[in-house]
């Protein structure tokens, strides 16, 4: 594993959102990337992880890219790859990271399941802070009193033992990209650290989504049919 950086800025946040149940922690952390002024200022390389690359705009995506927003004094890992097998290690990136830049907050975003079908996501948070956690209960978010944490922020939240670690879950119903509930991540994010940033685009993006996906479900339930049809004939 290297971290290589080209700015070392200090006393920053670190924002964090690596794929997970319905990509939640991804689209959010996308979505800043995109609405915030962040500019690279280093990347991750990591011979463990799946060979993969993302081609965005003609240039290509690095699987871990940090970013560094100088208004807001944010730091950003941006992933892109599963982190299936390997949550350990990536927690130790992470947490080396902060070491380096002298991270004051580790802000994880996730989805997490929920058996209520309720179209309107809740959000939760947990932290291992009591000044951070008076600040989420200022804004009025509720505090994750039971529930199990997985993955790399579980491991984080284990590893972590003097950094400030705050975890902001959105409620999500589907595995498959939820922009709504990624879209309640950004409201919270935004009351919290002040971002002046409009999370309305993400649930017009989930909408345009939704359409898209009934569509192909619709198209796929066609086929499947046509498909049985044509098995059946040369029954008998």
């Amino acid at each position: 594993m290297q971290i290589k950086l080209s700015k070392k800025p200090k006393n920053c946040r670190l924002i964090e959102g690596f794929p997970g149940f319905g990509l939640v922690g991804t689209i959010a952390s996308e979505f800043l990337l995109e609405h915030l002024k962040f500019e690279q200022i280093g990347k991750i390389i990591f011979d463990e992880m799946p060979a993969t690359v993302a081609i965005h705009g003609g240039k290509v995506i690095e699987p871990l890219g940090v970013f560094y927003n100088k208004k807001y004094n944010l730091v950003l890992l941006h992933a892109i790859t599963a982190s299936s097998g390997m949550e350990w290690k990536l927690s130790e990136i992470v947490i080396e990271l902060s070491r380096k830049l002298s991270i004051k907050e580790i802000i994880s975003l996730e989805g997490v399941g929920s058996r209520d079908e309720t179209t309107t996501s809740r959000v939760f948070f947990y932290s291992n802070n009591k000044k951070n956690r008076d600040n989420f209960k200022k804004i009025k978010v509720e505090p994750l009193n039971e529930g199990i944490i997985i993955g790399v922020t579980g491991a984080i939240l284990l590893r972590a033992e003097k950094i400030p670690v705050s975890c902001v879950f959105a409620e999500t119903h589907t595995s498959l990209p939820d922009s709504k509930a990624a879209a309640k991540v950004i409201e919270v994010l935004d009351k919290y650290l002040g971002l002046n940033i409009d999370y309305k685009p993400l649930l017009v993006q989930a909408e345009k989504f939704e359409s898209k996906l009934k569509n192909l479900l619709t198209e796929g339930q066609k086929a499947q049919q046509l498909s049985e049809k044509k098995k059946l004939s040369y029954v008998g």
